[in-house]
């Protein structure tokens, strides 16, 4: 484990002596093996499975997370990704077999993919399990070393990483360093061969000025403003249960995929706030600050950016369920807004938190222009059973990902990227998408002797001039007079 302790400060020089000795290790060639990754992946599992319940127990302490929501989330998760790469890691390291051009005849064209080198993952608090594995997952699976920096607004799961992540893993190769904007600032300082942050835009960018100053290329995992297009013709019921477990479901709201606004058609606003309003009575009960199926708000600084949501002017007034609050307990019932002014910052910033607006529109089509006049979202959903409507959601609007007729489900298969787009990201990760993250896909061209053309040497003359343009176009007539015809 690296760290800091009461004694000792993550510095600079640390930092430059943690990435010098991972460097060594990735040099002497021991991350590059099938066994060697193989044999970290199967240590994870081992991890998953022997300390599911430390897990559970730090994502407790971290968000007050229920442990369905850490199962099912994050633990479950983890291990479907290891498993998923252990299933597919011989074929995703085998060289990719291309055709080649008729100019470069003969020969054959592969391409290769190889490890980065030495890489950083910073992970986010929401998910701080999830979040800080999977990644790890990727860079392991393509051959790397790595460091993992945890969120230090999640203490409990950051510490446990460091506590029990050597024990499973091969800890000259992967290493946790703990500790905040300090720690994090040290780390940027190095030179990386690739740099994966999940966060806010607000970080990214700050990530993103260091990455620049080594030419380090990076995967940004950030978020934005989640639409969910509700249409009038869906199973109501059914429809209102998704978008529930969805945004409050999903850490009270706290994930980068959560719903971050409804919009429906005004004349079908109020069948949607019943059902909504019966939906979470039924899941969290009369009162929702009671629940233990509810996660708290992170922390204190979290708790008054959202009330202070709530109590801007104009806001307040709009709120047609829910809004109570409890700072000790950092608890915020699940909230339903109405129609609340476009220029207040609910409907500017990203709410990472409970707080769901319902905006309304006379004809869906008018939800297009309201969708794509803000940055582009990490997901976008829609509901309905009209499917020229479903082509048009997924036709004109720009995404992350997109969903119909669900939320956030899209994150459980492995064979779809997830990442965003625009301001919600850069690249993407999961399943063999991980693997591609974290390498170079290199290209591999070879020829023999045999075959030799003389009209690509010179001197040059009119008659070579002919053949090469022929060869340029595809010419079979041209590729057959340059291997046989002398100059």
């Amino acid at each position: 484990m690296e760290g800091k302790s009461s004694t000792e400060v993550f510095s600079r020089e640390k930092a430059e002596a943690t990435v010098k000795a991972l460097r060594q290790s990735f040099r002497a060639g021991k991350t590059k093996t099938y066994e060697w990754r193989a044999s970290q992946l199967e240590g994870i599992v081992r991890l998953i499975k022997e300390k599911e319940s430390d897990i559970t127990k730090a994502l407790r302490s971290d968000l007050a997370k229920p442990e369905m929501e850490s199962y099912l989330h994050e633990i479950s998760f983890a291990k479907s990704a290891c498993l998923f790469a252990l299933k597919n890691l011989k074929k995703w390291m085998k060289p990719e077999k291309v055709p080649a051009a008729i100019t470069t005849f003969p020969s054959s064209a592969q391409i290769v993919s190889e490890p980065l080198g030495v890489v950083l993952v910073i992970s986010a608090w929401n998910y701080p399990f999830l979040l800080s594995i999977d990644p790890v997952i990727g860079a392991i699976v393509a051959g790397n070393a790595v460091v993992l920096k945890p969120s230090d607004i999640a203490p409990a799961t950051s510490e446990l990483f460091a506590k029990i992540l050597p024990e499973y893993v091969d800890s000259s190769c992967i290493k946790v360093v703990e500790g905040g904007v300090p720690e994090t600032t040290a780390l940027l300082e190095q030179k990386w061969d690739k740099i994966f942050y999940t966060g806010n835009g607000k970080v990214g960018r700050i990530v993103m000025a260091a990455a620049a100053k080594h030419l380090t290329p990076v995967s940004l995992e950030l978020g934005g403003k989640s639409p969910v297009l509700v249409d009038s013709d869906v199973n109501l019921k059914v429809a209102v249960k998704r978008i529930a477990v969805g945004k409050w479901g999903c850490n009270n709201g706290q994930a980068c995929i959560a719903p971050d606004y409804i919009i429906t058609p005004k004349s079908f606003a109020p069948q949607l706030i019943e059902a909504l309003k019966v939906t979470l009575e039924r899941f969290y009960g009369k009162n929702p600050l009671e629940s233990a199926d509810l996660s708290r708000i992170v922390n204190l600084n979290h708790f008054k950016r959202l009330t202070d949501l709530l109590d801007e002017e104009n806001v307040s007034d709009k709120i047609v369920c829910g809004g109570q609050t409890d700072e000790k307990q950092l608890k915020i019932a699940p909230t339903l807004l109405l129609d609340v002014p476009h220029d207040s910052v609910i409907m500017k910033d990203e709410i990472f938190g409970p707080l769901l607006p319902i905006v309304t529109v006379d004809k869906l089509e008018d939800s297009f222009e309201i969708i794509n006049s803000m940055s582009k979202p990490l997901a976008a959903y829609v509901f309905t059973k009209n499917k020229k409507l479903e082509q048009e959601f997924i036709s004109n609007v720009s995404a992350g990902g997109i969903l119909v007729n669900d939320v956030a489900l899209h994150l459980a298969n492995l064979y779809l990227p997830f990442g965003g787009v625009g301001e919600s990201g850069i690249g993407a990760y999961h399943g063999k998408f991980s693997f591609d993250a974290f390498s170079h896909k290199k290209a591999v061209l070879s020829r023999g002797f045999a075959g030799e053309a003389g009209a690509r040497y010179p001197p040059y003359t009119p008659e070579k001039q002919w053949i090469l343009k022929g060869l340029i176009n595809g010419s079979i007539v041209a590729l057959i007079l340059a291997l046989f015809k002398r100059f």
